[in-house]
């Protein structure tokens, strides 16, 4: 990276932290007021009152009045304890509200990397270099800078050094002024010494991104107990546990070769340390040898030289520090602004009845040169029953994603009332559609929390919407009724649904969402036949009101639409009404009179 760029990334950096705490909580600055008084009159107190306090103890050994010198000793020595019981409770004050504010500002981050990663095109939640932006936005808001309060923290350690740079140079300057470019030259050195490091640190940490992401996603699999049946009954516990040890040891060997890239650096800066105080002693203590200079200023040239240094070395590599914090916390910055994936329009969306057009669309996923729907056209009518049919990946899913503008067509266009539905916006677009997906997902909320969803819904809703997914007689018997948790994650009274009943949640939740649109994805793959007749009949209760799509693997859920498509490798081989395909003896025929024939079987059987 160029230094030109490092600095314009620095600058962004600062400013978006100022600007957010001074926003979102301004108290923090006052923390850095109280840090800076207690630190300042330490160190200024750490120099001047010893050598006060020990010209005094001198002058009473070497013969002037000892009461009156007694008595100033004690004087200082009293300010001295005051001084430094008043800096410490004001620094340990700080301290303190310093992690509070820690805690703050990084759960305010959490929440907003949050709210970004839910409002980002859903493209991008398969994206790798999304999801290692992501890794690395997370990492770099954290571990790496300490997040908005670790910035600031190193910005007011510049500050708080450079006020004690001045107040020691002031006490060098007049009395051990040699001492000066002894410090800078040890200094120039070790500055040089510890960029090195800290490029090789910046390096470390872009190379660690897709490693942690990974170690991440394993570690998290296996302390989740949903996925404990899985885990046991495929006896793959030694499985999982290697996958971590492997990036783990990853994670482990970079680090190792970090150390080993900086072990030279971080010896040539003991080196330099060590000769700089041997230069500074030998120095301090000629003058005071030849009585250039007093006992008690010994004592504080000796302080001082200390302060000197490790002020100068806390501005020199407080800057490289501060570059360094805002290198990573700029991944959060950058991450904010991931560019979009789409084109977002302005274009309202009219009221009332809607005609869905698929004009000639194909479509590959990012990354994939692979066409998963081919040249798809069809029509679908305001109030339509429409039902997509069709082998195991022959494209059912995708089209309900591009209809959701989950994605954008590759090839082609797609148009609601004849227009292109890029054109509207996009919130305001797919509030036109209800979703039950095939991997729909549920959350440890409430019942009720789960079917609302952000919609506001009386009991008297929530009842009606039970009711017709067939889940109105088991919600009665849960222990808090509509209240009862999902789960256990956060209730140990929490209640785990069966598959029969987490499908009828979520067609309870679509129901209650009124749209003109509704769209279901295997929405009775995983139910008996009592459960998978309720959720039909809750369906075909839509008739002649919604706009119903349905993608069903089981041929006797569709036989009452208004047009059934047949979808094979991507390409639409068939369309038409049951009764026609039938007698078209086509692909349909072939997977209907299959299926007819295992239902048949199987009631033999039983």
């Amino acid at each position: 990276m160029s230094e030109q760029k490092q600095k314009g990334i620095t600058r962004e950096t600062l400013k978006f932290v100022f600007k957010t705490a001074w926003k979102e909580r301004p108290s923090v600055f006052l923390v850095y007021l109280m840090k800076f008084i207690s630190e300042f009159a330490s160190k200024m107190q750490n120099a001047i009152m010893a050598k006060l306090i020990i010209d005094e103890l001198v002058l009473m050994i070497t013969g002037a009045e000892f009461a009156q010198h007694l008595a100033n000793a004690a004087i200082f020595a009293g300010l001295y304890i005051v001084i430094q019981l008043l800096t410490g409770v004001l620094g340990s004050a700080a301290t303190q509200l310093e992690s509070v504010h820690q805690e703050w500002f990084s759960e305010y981050v959490d929440i907003q990397l949050a709210d970004r990663t839910m409002k980002m095109d859903f493209e991008h939640t398969e994206d790798p270099e999304a999801l290692d932006a992501l890794e690395k936005a997370q990492e770099g808001m954290s571990w790496y800078s300490g997040g908005i309060v670790g910035v600031l923290g190193a910005v007011f350690g510049l500050v708080n050094n450079a006020a004690a740079l001045l107040g020691v140079s002031l006490i060098i300057l007049f009395t051990c002024p040699w001492l000066l470019p002894v410090q800078i030259a040890a200094l120039v050195v070790i500055t040089i010494l510890n960029a090195k490091n800290n490029k090789i640190d910046r390096d470390s940490f872009l190379e660690l991104a897709k490693s942690n992401r990974v170690f991440g996603y394993v570690f998290w699999q296996l302390a989740d107990f949903k996925l404990g049946k899985d885990i046991r009954l495929y006896d793959s516990a030694d499985m999982m546990c290697g996958k971590a040890q492997h990036f783990s040891d990853e994670q482990i060997g970079i680090w190792r070769s970090t150390m080993r890239k900086q072990r030279k650096n971080s010896w040539g800066m003991d080196a330099v340390n060590a000769l700089r105080d041997g230069i500074s002693y030998f120095y301090i203590g000629f003058m005071a040898v030849t009585k250039a200079i007093t006992v008690g200023d010994f004592s504080m040239c000796v302080s001082a030289a200390g302060t000197l240094y490790w002020s100068l070395y806390g501005i020199v590599s407080g800057v490289q520090t501060v570059s360094q914090k805002c290198a990573y916390a700029h991944r959060y910055i950058e991450f904010l602004r991931f560019p979009a994936a789409m084109v977002k329009g302005t274009k309202p969306v009219k009221p009332g009845e809607h005609t869905i057009e698929f004009r000639h669309v194909s479509f590959k996923y990012p990354r994939s040169e692979k066409l998963v729907l081919r040249d798809i056209n069809l029509t679908i009518k305001s109030g339509e029953h429409l039902s997509i049919v069709g082998l195991n990946g022959a494209g059912k899913t995708t089209f309900i994603k591009l209809l959701c503008r989950l994605y954008d067509v590759t090839e082609g266009e797609i148009l609601v009332d004849g227009v292109n539905i890029k054109e509207y916006p996009e919130e305001e677009y797919r509030r036109l559609f209800s979703v039950v997906f095939q991997d729909f997902q549920l959350f440890a909320f409430s019942l009720r929390e789960n079917i609302a969803f952000g919609e506001q819904a009386d009991d008297k809703e929530l009842e009606r919407v039970l009711k017709l997914a067939g889940l109105w007689e088991d919600a009665q018997k849960l222990p808090n009724g509509l209240d009862t948790m999902l789960y256990k994650s956060f209730d140990e009274n929490g209640t785990d649904l069966s598959g029969g009943q987490r499908q009828r949640l979520a067609m309870a939740r679509v129901l209650l969402h009124d749209t003109p649109i509704y769209l279901f994805d295997e929405a009775t793959s995983n139910v008996d036949a009592e459960s998978e007749n309720d959720i039909m009949a809750a369906i075909h209760s839509l008739a002649g009101k919604k706009t119903v799509i349905l993608i069903s693997h089981r041929l006797a859920n569709v036989v009452d639409s208004d047009c059934i498509y047949v979808l094979d490798k991507g390409c639409i081989v068939e369309q038409g009404k049951h009764a026609d395909l039938l007698a078209a003896q086509g692909a349909y025929s072939r997977l209907y009179t299959a299926q007819k024939q295992l239902e048949t079987l199987g009631k033999e059987d039983a």
